[in-house]
């Protein structure tokens, strides 16, 4: 009697040509570098952020929109720019305050002219927690604009460590974060949500591998999505597995262990190459260090070489991030002993901060990967600590996986789906957030009440899209409950807040 043998093979494919959707980054001090071309170049962007900034093309490989995080402005820094380079409309005020992994960008599932924005409130922010924002383009906005603003769906603090990568259908969205809870309390959980075209659900929980007692680490993926790497700026380097079809962890590799105590390097960031052979990690102390790590290697951990090392002053790396050209580019800030680095002064323009450092062949071994420190020019512009926390945005569908086709998958029928209020008070601003969505109708009533059944604002709103939107400016009214009302013709929604 024969037996039946089953064979599974999974395919992947990492074309540098198609990444189209990652083809321009917006990042320093009005840096920017347009990968469309095959060959990278400068170009000026309109931002100036010393960390967290995001960006995405459309399929051609233009420039779409970027967002970036505001460090010392206070309260949600983060800003939205369109291809014009121009303030988004309603692009302000998002939430961000300057760090350096706050913010993640992805198409929505099915919809080509939606998009999500997700950002996180760091440890020691006004606003804690997982928030996201909706953007919309249209012909009437062919620029885009916010259609919903600073929705939020978790309120603890959070770890600088924001990323998402494909689910294995190549439709759908992962989106992996963790939450801080002090140096004393440390945690050794992630949490997942699933992006669908019925929207964000199946929030998880999974508790795994090392403790993490640090606000500032970094979430990477592998250019596959199988692999993810966490480190964190008490030198705690991991890699896990990666399911994109249930988004799970599994089998954590420590690379390099939290020591306990000092003196650390600063871990500031890791990146994979892209055939994932090699990891690529940076440090941030007074020596900042390069280092590589041979992932087929018997012992990983003893695998790691030191590629490069600089001092400070006069600076230290930054992020490393691999770009469409499958090489692997590394930022470095500019110190001056008596002048703080962020914003540079007009007079600072030197060799560290005009250009990237480049990993020009990171699937080789050792010097092989042919680093040459400092030797992309920005054009004249300068760089930061950071580069776009873009995820893979063209990372195709797990062929081969149970997860690789759309057919059968069993999702809610669009039609029952409910309209949805959401209601968030910033009481420093005395500002509440309203947005809705899934609603019916083009016009309605917003109604405003007090705890005592009171009207006390209304006014007459425009649906566009089934969205609506609206920043509710509170000052002078009294500290206490208040309701409100979306109105029309089919539908009436209703929550409330609390103004303290």
């Amino acid at each position: 009697m024969k037996k039946l043998i089953l064979v599974i093979v999974f395919f992947y494919s990492v074309d540098a040509v198609g990444q189209n959707r990652n083809s321009v980054w917006c990042f320093g001090d009005s840096a920017g570098i347009d990968f469309s071309s095959g060959t990278a170049q400068p170009i000026i962007s309109g931002m100036v952020g010393r960390g967290s900034c995001v960006s995405i093309s459309n399929q051609l490989g233009q420039l779409q929109y970027y967002a970036f995080t505001r460090a010392g402005i206070g309260g949600p820094s983060a800003q939205v720019f369109d291809a014009s380079h121009q303030i988004m409309q309603n692009g302000d005020s998002i939430i961000g305050q300057g760090w350096y992994q706050e913010m993640i960008i992805f198409p929505d599932p099915i919809l080509d002219s939606t998009y999500y924005l997700f950002s996180i409130g760091v440890t020691n922010s006004s606003l804690p927690g997982l928030f996201y924002s909706k953007i919309e383009f249209s012909g009437a906005y062919p620029l885009g604009r916010i259609i919903q603003k600073n929705i939020q769906l978790q309120n603890f603090k959070m770890v600088d460590c924001l990323n998402a990568v494909k689910h294995g259908n190549g439709r759908d969205w992962w989106i992996i974060f963790r939450r801080i809870d002090g140096p004393t309390s440390p945690n050794n959980d992630f949490y997942t949500y699933l992006i669908t075209p019925n929207g964000i659900q199946n929030f998880s929980v999974q508790t795994i591998g090392v403790l993490n007692r640090t606000n500032l680490a970094h979430i990477n993926f592998s250019p596959f999505g199988d692999k993810l790497v966490f480190s964190n700026l008490v030198d705690l380097v991991e890699i896990y597995n990666f399911n994109r079809c249930t988004g799970q962890l599994d089998n954590p590799i420590v690379i390099n262990n939290d020591p306990g105590n000092t003196p650390y390097n600063y871990t500031w960031s890791s990146e994979f190459s892209p055939d994932a052979s090699k990891l690529y990690v940076s440090t941030n102390q007074d020596t900042s260090y390069l280092f590589q790590n041979d992932l087929n290697a018997p012992n990983i951990s003893a695998s790691r070489d030191t590629l490069w090392s600089t001092n400070y002053p006069p600076n230290t790396c930054g992020v490393l991030k691999l770009a469409p050209d499958n090489k692997i580019y590394l930022s470095s800030v500019y110190y001056a002993p008596t002048v703080p680095y962020f914003p540079y002064a007009d007079s600072m323009y030197n060799s560290y901060n005009m250009n990237l450092s480049v990993i020009n062949q990171p699937d080789s071994l050792g010097v092989a990967c042919d680093f040459q420190p400092y030797s992309f020019y920005l054009g004249g512009k300068r760089t930061y600590l950071g580069l776009p926390n873009n995820p893979n945005y063209d990372m195709p569908a797990l062929a081969g996986s149970p997860c690789d086709t759309l057919v059968g998958i069993s999702e809610p029928n669009p039609s029952i789906i409910t309209p949805q209020l959401n209601i968030f008070y910033h009481p420093k601003w005395e500002t509440v957030f309203i947005n809705a969505d899934k609603l019916t109708c083009t016009k309605g009533t917003m109604e405003i009440f007090d705890g005592q059944g009171k009207l006390v604002h209304q006014e007459d709103i425009q649906i566009v899209n089934g969205y609506y939107t609206r920043n509710f400016n509170m000052t002078g009214m009294a500290e206490g409950m208040y309701f409100v009302d979306l109105i029309s013709s089919r539908q009436r929604l209703s929550g409330k807040l609390l103004k303290y």
